[in-house]
């Protein structure tokens, strides 16, 4: 027998044991459901079982909203200086290093122009897995270079976040992002142009405060953590417990701060159902 089990029933699945290595299972922290890692990705991280939304890879997010998974990234070279020669454990410039080598990308934030159900749109999808998604200066310019790329093209713009805040090694050049990006975020609403954030998992810091909270419609993937600061940290602030769950998508969606949650398998044909109701050239 090289089979684990065989089953007749098709909603069994019969896995071979050259296919289960050390490492190709993980359990779903939601329901606790043993998954191969395989069928977790061919479902865009999404537990087969409960639907519980894992972190997502940045290009696959990408591959997920675009036609035919089809794209034209832009300002992927741009790279991080170390202006400030900032060192506390470990030096800036080689943490920039090692998360460009660990991750294959230079920046935590991926642009692109694509396509949605032949709709013409400017992505930009943040990158947690790059120094937390912290926005620096490279970030906040890729962002602004987005905004100004949908304006001049009268197209709609597109931002998935995930991001743990501002990118505190780069100091004051790095909270000014939140300003630059903000303001062109402004003139871009000015102009006509359609503005769709879609949060997930997590989204926090001056992300929150910022670019995540400014769009025209905002979309939040279920059980994301959207917030600025940690309950911790909330709580001794203002001395008193809690809501559970206060920091989640659904949550701030009865409170009237996000518009709809969307299931990751939906999120394109949400996207294009929005553009197609409320864009016009």
């Amino acid at each position: 027998m090289t089979e684990w089990f065989r089953r007749k029933s098709k909603n069994i699945k019969t896995f071979y044991k050259k296919d289960t290595t050390e490492g190709s299972w993980i359990k779903c922290p939601s329901c606790t459901e043993v998954i191969y890692k395989k069928v977790l990705q061919d479902n865009f991280s999404v537990c087969t079982n409960c639907n519980f939304h894992f972190r997502l890879n940045v290009y696959k997010y990408l591959e997920l909203i675009a036609d035919n998974g089809k794209f034209e990234e832009f300002g992927e070279n741009i790279v991080s200086a170390d202006p400030l020669n900032f060192n506390a454990q470990n030096k800036y410039s080689e943490q920039i290093k090692k998360y460009k080598e660990k991750t294959g990308v230079n920046s935590a934030v991926i642009t692109a122009s694509a396509k949605i159900n032949e709709i013409d749109a400017i992505l930009a999808v943040m990158n947690f897995e790059f120094i937390g998604g912290s926005m620096g200066s490279v970030v906040g310019h890729k962002i602004g270079m987005a905004i100004d790329k949908a304006d001049s093209l009268k197209v709609p713009l597109i931002i998935v976040t995930a991001s743990g805040g501002a990118r505190m090694q780069e100091g004051a050049i790095s909270l000014m992002q939140l300003a630059k990006t903000t303001t062109k975020l402004a003139k871009f609403s000015k102009n006509g142009g359609l503005y769709i954030t879609v949060l997930t998992d997590p989204t926090t810091g001056g992300i929150s405060a910022s670019i995540g909270m400014l769009g025209d419609i905002i979309l939040a993937e279920p059980k994301a953590l959207v917030g600025f600061a940690g309950p911790r940290v909330i709580k001794q602030t203002i001395g008193q417990d809690l809501p559970e769950g206060f920091q989640r998508s659904e949550f701030l969606l009865k409170k009237g701060f996000i518009d709809k949650i969307v299931y990751r398998k939906d999120l394109k044909y949400s996207l294009s159902t929005f553009i197609n109701f409320l864009y016009k050239k």
